[in-house]
């Protein structure tokens, strides 16, 4: 299996399940995927966080506002592995109540990831919300 075969088929397993995880509300799956080197960082559709210390405290704010996923889906368009370094472009369609409000939106998002220690692990994220 190539590097990128190896890295699409993390993207569509593990990363997609913490995802989920997420979006259900649990952030620790989708933390676990996350680097603990610096930097890390979030341009987030909603809020934005630098290191850490953000990091954890974001992941933890969109657990508790996330639940009850009907339906999340990430469409790739694009994405490549040179060595180390990884990144995905694409479209996250998501069906959550966010607050306890039933919402569905479609954000762009660019990804870029680190191989660490054998694995891929995220070490940015960039998402907005997609437009006509």
């Amino acid at each position: 299996m190539s590097d990128r075969d190896e890295f699409l088929a993390w993207v569509d397993g593990p990363l997609y399940e913490a995802e989920l995880a997420l979006h259900n509300g649990d952030p620790a799956p989708r933390r676990a995927q996350w680097s603990r080197n610096e930097p890390v960082s979030v341009l987030g559709a909603w809020r934005n966080a630098y290191g850490q210390e953000q990091i954890d405290e974001l992941f933890t704010h969109l657990g508790k506002s996330f639940s009850d996923c009907r339906s999340f889906a990430f469409d790739t368009q694009a994405y490549d592995v040179v060595g180390d370094m990884a990144y995905t472009a694409g479209l996250e369609h998501t069906a959550v109540s966010v607050d306890g409000q039933p919402r569905t939106y479609t954000l762009r998002v660019t990804q870029v990831y680190r191989r660490e220690n054998g694995g891929w692990r995220v070490a940015h994220r960039h998402g907005d919300t997609a437009t006509a």
